[in-house]
């Protein structure tokens, strides 16, 4: 199976980490499956126009990743028009602030469901073509948050956690399959979610400051580790977390 016919699906696709992971794949010769919300129709557009132009197949499909009918028809879809679906990538994800005691219900099911129910949701839709061809790679964003954490962030941190768990237990019942499931921990990036608070030069001189390489994470840092585990080197890797944080966890 030569790469320029692998495809990949990529969630959450739009902007930040999933758009580079998105036109690091492209770059790579990946045909491309995009996903994101209908509210990110204009943007996911734009990645899809960028990602074309190195010259693969690029679909572009709207889905709540917290919603099982929704993902379910985006995956038939996808299958239906790219013929296969052989790598995954869960990047959809949300972060709402909130401390514990006065965290809204609606804060921690929209945050659990997004992020850990998506991945579950997503993969649970692409195991049946993968164990049929047997052949897959599936690679969940989690984050250095779900380890460690931050105050305001617990359920945040929970859902990160939920991911990684997870994966260790997906790598176990699929290796057989000949399909791998690992995760990656993006440490301090710099994206739109992130440059709230980023945005605050001591914020940022801090983060700086506890960093190995002292500054912070590009969007693009991510995207190379990523292709690695959606891609044939790391065959016999599975049910890893990799940090991706510049040296701010040291495992």
């Amino acid at each position: 199976m030569s790469i320029q016919k692998r495809v990949a699906l990529v969630t959450g696709a739009s902007r930040g980490i999933g758009r580079a992971i998105a036109l690091g794949l492209a770059a790579r010769g990946y045909d491309l499956v995009l996903n994101d919300i209908a509210a990110q129709q204009t943007v996911l557009a734009e990645t899809a126009t960028e990602a074309r132009r190195h010259g693969g197949r690029v679909l572009s499909l709207h889905a709540d990743v917290s919603n099982k009918a929704q993902v379910q028809a985006m995956v038939a879809e996808a299958v239906a028009q790219m013929g296969s679906i052989h790598a995954v990538v869960n990047n959809a994800g949300i972060l709402r602030a909130s401390d514990v005691e006065s965290c809204p219900e609606e804060y921690w099911d929209s945050v659990m469901d997004i992020n850990a129910k998506g991945t579950f949701l997503v993969v649970q839709a692409v195991l049946p073509l993968m164990k049929a061809q047997r052949y897959g790679r599936i690679c969940n964003i989690s984050s250095i948050g779900g380890k460690h954490g931050a105050p305001e962030q617990a359920h945040y941190s929970a859902s990160k956690a939920a991911v990684m768990g997870f994966t260790r237990v997906l790598a176990q019942e699929v290796g057989p399959f000949g399909i791998t499931a690992n995760c990656i921990c993006p440490g301090i990036i710099l994206t739109d979610m992130g440059r709230v608070n980023l945005d605050d030069p001591s914020i940022s001189n801090a983060w700086k400051a506890k960093t190995a390489m002292a500054r912070i994470g590009d969007p693009e840092d991510v995207a190379g580790p990523v292709a690695f585990f959606c891609s044939d080197d790391s065959a016999f890797v599975t049910g890893q977390t990799l940090n991706v944080d510049g040296g701010i966890v040291l495992s």
